[in-house]
């Protein structure tokens, strides 16, 4: 099964900018979709964005449209999200997440057999 480390996350001011990496080991990483979640104190995980196996395809919550980009570079096992414009209300755990390998994109949790161990991203007003 493939094991998830992400990085990147910390404290900016709103309006401030970050990226966040995901690096896969352990399994067919370019055959896999893959997917961030995010996690407020007190509330449940929220799907942010997924990306298909070649990165031809994503989709976002639409409270980070225009705001977010995830993608992927499939020769460095890693997925990225840019995270510009942030908000305190993006304030929140981040994971990264792999679905079965072959899937559809998903955005529900339940759908992701795999985790990282999440990076604290903390937007300041």
């Amino acid at each position: 099964q493939v094991q998830l480390v992400e990085s990147g996350g910390g404290l900016v001011q709103a309006g401030g900018s970050l990226r966040l990496s995901c690096e896969a080991s352990g399994g067919t990483f370019s055959n896999s979709v893959m997917g961030w979640f995010r996690q407020a104190p007190g509330k449940e995980r929220e799907f942010v964005a997924t990306i298909s196996w070649t990165g031809g395809s994503t989709y976002y919550v639409d409270s980070v449209k225009g705001r977010f980009t995830i993608s992927r570079d499939n020769a460095k096992n890693t997925v990225y999200l840019q995270m510009n414009s942030l908000k305190p209300e993006d304030t929140a755990v981040y994971y990264c997440a792999a679905r079965p390998r072959r899937s559809t994109m998903a955005t529900t949790s339940a759908g992701y057999d795999a985790w990282g161990q999440g990076t604290q991203v903390t937007v300041s007003s």
